[in-house]
């Protein structure tokens, strides 16, 4: 039945554009002081929900309640939230002051309160001293504070983010995610972020809610959408992840030809048709030496035929021909492949262990 309690409650929201139907049959609760992070490929039908919260999008069917109001039919100067958006849109005529009293203006609040609450939010933000330039003197990762500034000033209960930091470049994106982040969590403001950046999500979420076609797919933990996708497409989309055509044995076996691996339970039926994933960061090297024994069928032998220096890593491609003509990418620290003295053309055992084998069906 969902969480009693939450801040914000969305039941069975349905959003259609003429015969397209951009969100279907979505529910969602989110805790007060929560930080979500909406995240999918484009078109997904993430701005649209967040829209529909704002009521910038009315639902076509469904309810959304906010601190137990049903806010459902009222329009977006009837809510109570703040937004941002990518580009900023501060009114380019008025000075950063203006701008952040801008709602507080329409509020009637007195000119005292306002000249100390834009003084107090220009502090926050550590944009004190830029109180009278306008925003074209400004960068775009300043801007993008004022943005911030101006939407929590008339201290809304729910902060929406419609991709706030796209529009930066990669140093200021960074900065400003955690800039984000420390001044929610001290704020303590029910935040719900849309973006297509996955760094961004797993570094700044709560909680993702993964979306695709309009439906979510999954929500979870930052770590639970990651080390167990609920689907094929959630694995797939969220960061790198081998993926090899495989056939289940039984509710923790899968087989790919001749090899049999053991893996984290799934309820497909024997010789049922999927894939089976790992993580490159997963598949661990063995050292000739190695007592590590194959009778789960989980360790076999490889031969590197790519290596790839990222840095911090070294990116690998390993086939066999017992895999067929599926190969395996594999992550291997700096230390194991001058340890092992790994490179390509040499052969090694590596192991890939159950709990981060999953198989996902596809049909028979």
């Amino acid at each position: 039945m969902g969480d009693q309690s939450a801040f914000l409650k969305i039941r069975n929201l349905t959003k259609m554009f003429g015969t397209f139907t951009a969100l279907k049959d979505i529910s969602l609760d989110v805790s007060e002081g929560e930080f979500i992070c909406f995240l999918g490929p484009s078109g997904c039908g993430k701005t649209t929900f967040l829209r529909a919260i704002a009521g910038l999008d009315i639902q076509t069917a469904g309810t959304i309640e906010q601190a137990g109001k049903d806010i459902s039919p009222l329009p977006p100067a009837e809510r109570d939230f703040g937004i941002v958006f990518q580009s900023y849109a501060l009114f380019p005529n008025l000075t950063v002051s203006r701008n952040i009293a801008y709602g507080l203006e329409n509020a009637g609040a007195s000119k005292t309160d306002i000249a100390a609450r834009v003084a107090e939010l220009l502090d926050m933000v550590g944009l004190g001293d830029q109180s009278d330039k306008y925003p074209a003197q400004l960068s775009g990762g300043q801007q993008q504070r004022i943005a911030l500034a101006r939407a929590l000033a008339t201290k809304p209960g729910l902060l929406l983010l419609d991709e706030p930091l796209s529009a930066l470049d990669a140093k200021v994106r960074t900065f400003l995610r955690h800039e984000i982040k420390d001044l929610q969590a001290k704020l303590g403001i029910t935040t719900v972020m849309v973006t297509h950046d996955q760094e961004e999500a797993l570094t700044m979420a709560d909680r993702i809610v993964v979306m695709d076609h309009g439906t979510i797919e999954q929500v979870g933990t930052p770590l639970e959408i990651y080390r167990e996708p609920a689907t094929l497409f959630v694995a797939d989309f969220i960061g790198e992840m081998n993926q090899l055509a495989a056939v289940a044995d039984k509710k923790n076996q899968v087989s790919i030809n001749t090899l049999a691996f053991s893996c984290t339970d799934h309820d497909a039926p024997a010789g049922t048709k999927g894939v089976m994933t790992i993580r490159p960061e997963d598949i661990v090297p063995q050292a000739a030496n190695s007592k590590a024994k194959a009778k789960a069928s989980n360790i076999i032998s490889v031969t590197i035929r790519e290596m790839e220096f990222l840095g911090s890593f070294w990116r690998a491609t390993l086939v066999d021909d017992k895999l067929g003509d599926q190969e395996l990418t594999a992550d291997f620290s700096i230390n194991a492949v001058s340890r092992m003295s790994l490179d390509e053309g040499v052969t090694i055992k590596v192991e890939l262990p159950k709990t981060a084998l999953r198989f996902y069906g596809t049909g028979n």
